[in-house]
């Protein structure tokens, strides 16, 4: 993964971002450790403090866990809270701005969900 540092969101937020992804895709799994802050500095070049950051909000949202003197671990449910918190976050809110977008340029409802279902079968190669 490449860190963009002239992006809008901070670069903390950005590895935290990412660990998550690898939590989802399975890469980490429940109780696995994940890398430590100064192994994710060195790895995107950044500095440990900014990769503590990242790797806080984790675990202040119960996605890792910290065993002292060995690291910071996945917790059990960190797929389940990380879906959930993307679905209820994320998810809404980009359904809202394009919802928005949509009303902006007088896009009917009917036009919008078949925009979002022609994307649905691009997206699962259907007819491709």
């Amino acid at each position: 993964m490449k860190l963009n540092p002239d992006g809008l969101k901070p670069i903390y937020v950005q590895i935290s971002e990412w660990l998550e992804n690898e939590i989802i895709n399975g890469s980490l799994e429940k109780d696995q450790k994940v890398y430590s802050q100064y192994q994710l500095a060195e790895m995107f070049t950044i500095n440990p403090a900014t990769a503590a950051k990242g790797l806080n909000i984790l675990a202040d949202d119960n996605i890792l866990y910290k065993k002292r003197g060995l690291g910071m671990f996945v917790t059990e449910h960190a797929q389940e809270i990380i879906l959930s918190k993307r679905k209820s976050q994320t998810l809404k809110r980009l359904v809202f701005e394009t919802v928005h977008e949509a009303n902006t340029l007088n896009v009917s409802e009917v036009e919008l969900v078949q925009m979002i279902k022609n994307a649905i079968m691009e997206i699962k190669g259907v007819g491709k």
